[in-house]
């Protein structure tokens, strides 16, 4: 490569690129034809998603090596409209990871709250634990999501259940320092003492 200097003589860039070092990527990116159904679900790809499942309808609750379908990916990575789409194609919500993660824990987890009230609404089974005693409440206190607690608790939500760990809902957000989290969780076992 050749640059003009200020005093108008040419310099020669003797700086290498990565394709002259022979560091140059020759593998070409992923294209939506070579995604798997799962990773079609949590990127939203509508259009690319519906025509797999218009060849094989097999695929719509198949479970990857993990044992995650493609709804929980879609509630994993808060893609509301293809958790909308899945779900009105027939997905199973209920529907356990090996170790026993489900959309709802996985959107609880993350964060996304109107995915969770969304799955709420298809009957899931709101106090469902994984392998370390984790529930869909435990994991929305964990991240100090407010929205998804406040869904979870309205729903039903078993909030003296232990994780493994020996944690309730109360003292995750107390440990974590969570003052919010710790008044929403006591005004809402207020509530229930007065009911």
């Amino acid at each position: 490569m050749e640059s003009m200097s200020d005093d108008g003589a040419i310099n020669h860039n003797t700086t290498l690129t990565n394709k002259h070092r022979g560091n140059e990527v020759t593998v070409r990116p992923a294209t939506l034809d070579h995604l798997s159904i799962h990773q079609l679900a949590a990127h939203g790809e509508m259009a690319q998603m519906k025509m797999h499942l218009d060849s094989d309808m097999s695929l719509l609750n198949s479970q990857d090596e993990r044992g995650f379908t493609p709804l929980m990916w879609a509630a994993a990575f808060g893609e509301i409209e293809m958790v909308q789409f899945l779900l009105e194609k027939g997905a199973d919500p209920r529907t356990f990871a090996r170790e026993r993660e489900s959309a709802l824990s996985l959107a609880s987890a993350c964060g996304f709250a109107d995915i969770v009230n969304i799955l709420l609404e298809h009957k899931v089974d709101i106090d469902s634990y994984d392998w370390n005693g984790g529930t869909p409440l435990l994991y929305a206190v964990r991240g100090n999501h407010m929205r998804c607690v406040e869904y979870l608790l309205g729903h039903g939500a078993d909030i003296t259940f232990e994780a493994d760990s020996g944690y309730s809902p109360v003292a995750l957000a107390v440990a974590l320092g969570y003052k919010k989290m710790q008044k929403l969780l006591e005004d809402h076992i207020l509530k229930l003492l007065r009911s």
